[in-house]
C-alpha cells in the first residue's frame, strides 16, 4: 500500500484491487501509514471479469492484485485459490497487462516451506518473482528477486517495521553492529553476502556445562545443522570437551545467515564462549570451516575487505586462499590462516 502511495504520487493512476479486504479496512490501514493519494484507487473485487472491465476503464499505470489465490473465473466450476483457477486467473491478468500496457503486480501466498503456493506454472508466466522475508518476532525485512527477466537477482532490500510501516534500511550495518558488547566472551563480528551486498553481523554464543542427559542445542537466526557440525570439528580437530555443555547461538538483529563463509566466525564464537576468553573488538571473521578442521576460501573477499574497513574495523582474519589473491588496497591487517586451531591459538 505504501509503495502504491508512492507510485499514485509520481505515477498517475493506481488501481489496488484486494480480495482478502473490504475498501473501508484497506482506507483505515492507508490512513494509519499515511499512504493514501487522491491517484490512488481501492476496490474489494474477485471476480476477474469485473476487475478487467475496471481496469480498462480507469487505464491505470500500475495494478495490483492482491491476492491470486482470492481471484476466481467465473467460467470456471472449481474454488479460488485451486490450480485451474490460479493458472486462469494469472492468464486473464497477463493479456489484460499486455493489451492496455499496464505495470502489473500479483501478490501470491507461500506454503510453509517459503515457496509460492499454487501451480509452478505461475512462477513461469510472470517476469520477475520477489520473496519478502523475514522473521515474525522480528522488525527486518528483507526484500529478494528470485527470477528476473530485466536484471540482476544479486540484489536485495533491506526494511525496518515501524509503527507507520516499511522504512528502508541503508546503512545495515549500522543496525547490525550498534549495539554490540565490548570484551564479552562469544561475541564475533562476521561478513556475509546477501546478492552482492556485503554485511557485517554479530554473531553471538553461548556455552556453558549442563546439568541434562542431552545437553541443549539452540539457535536462532543459524541453520542448528551447522552448529552441530562445528560442534563436532572443534571437538574433533581442537580437542574441546563440548559434549556435556549447553550450547545456544543468535545473529544479533534478526538477519537469518546461511552463507558458510560465516562457518570460522561461528567456530571462533564458540570457542571464545567456551574459553570466556573475548575476541578482540577490531576484528572481523570470514571462512568455510571444512570437517578436516581446514578453513577453505569464500567469494567475493575484496567486497568483505572493503566494507569491513570501511566500518572502522582495523583487521580481519580470512582463508589463506585469499589472502593470497587480495586485489584491494586496504588499511586493515589481514591474517590469512589454513586451520581452525591457528585461529583459535591467536584467542
Amino acid at each position: 500500500l505504501q509503495m502504491c502511495a508512492y507510485m499514485a504520487e509520481r505515477e498517475g493512476k493506481v488501481l489496488y484491487i484486494s480480495g482478502e479486504e473490504s475498501t473501508f479496512q484497506i482506507k483505515m490501514r492507508g490512513e494509519r501509514l499515511g499512504a493514501l493519494h487522491d491517484n490512488l484507487y481501492l476496490m474489494s473485487e474477485t471476480d476477474m471479469e469485473a476487475i478487467e472491465t475496471h481496469a480498462v476503464a480507469l487505464k491505470p499505470s500500475l495494478l495490483v492484485i492482491d491476492s491470486i489465490q482470492s481471484i476466481f473465473c467465473p467460467e470456471i466450476s472449481s474454488a479460488p485459490g485451486s490450480v485451474s483457477q490460479v493458472r486462469e486467473s494469472t492468464a486473464h491478468i497477463l493479456s489484460l497487462t499486455k493489451r492496455n500496457g499496464i505495470s502489473t503486480f500479483i501478490i501470491g501466498h507461500v506454503t510453509k516451506d517459503g515457496s509460492l503456493a499454487g501451480p509452478r506454472v505461475l512462477e513461469h508466466m510472470v517476469d520477475t518473482v520477489l520473496y519478502f522475508e523475514g522473521d515474525p518476532s522480528g522488525q527486518y525485512r528483507i526484500l529478494r528477486a528470485i527470477k528476473n527477466r530485466f536484471g540482476s537477482t544479486n540484489e536485495i532490500g533491506l526494511f525496518e517495521m515501524e509503527t507507520k510501516g516499511l522504512k528502508d534500511v541503508p546503512d545495515a550495518a549500522k543496525v547490525f553492529l550498534d549495539e554490540r558488547p565490548l570484551d564479552v566472551s562469544g561475541s564475533v563480528v562476521v561478513s556475509t553476502i546477501e546478492g552482492t551486498r556485503p554485511f557485517l553481523v554479530e554473531v553471538q554464543a553461548l556455552v556453558c556445562s549442563s546439568a541434562l542427559m542431552q545437553p541443549r542445542r539452540t539457535a536462532e537466526g543459524i541453520d542448528i545443522r551447522r552448529i552441530q557440525l562445528l560442534l563436532a570439528v572443534l571437538e574433533k580437530r581442537a580437542g574441546m570437551l563440548l559434549g556435556n555443555c549447553d550450547v545456544y547461538m543468535k545473529t544479533a538483529g534478526g538477519l537469518t545467515v546461511n552463507e558458510p563463509a560465516v562457518d570460522l566466525g561461528l567456530a571462533v564464537a564458540l570457542a571464545s564462549s567456551f574459553r570466556d576468553c573475548p575476541v578482540d573488538n577490531h576484528t572481523v571473521i570470514v571462512g568455510e570451516v571444512g570437517l578436516s578442521g581446514e578453513v577453505r576460501a569464500v567469494a567475493q573477499a575484496d567486497r568483505r575487505i572493503m566494507e569491513a574497513e570501511k566500518r572502522g574495523f582495523k583487521r580481519m582474519i580470512l582463508p589463506k586462499g585469499n589472502h593470497k589473491t587480495i586485489s584491494v588496497k586496504t588499511g586493515l591487517d589481514l591474517i590469512g590462516v589454513e586451520t581452525v586451531s591457528e585461529v583459535l591459538n591467536m584467542l
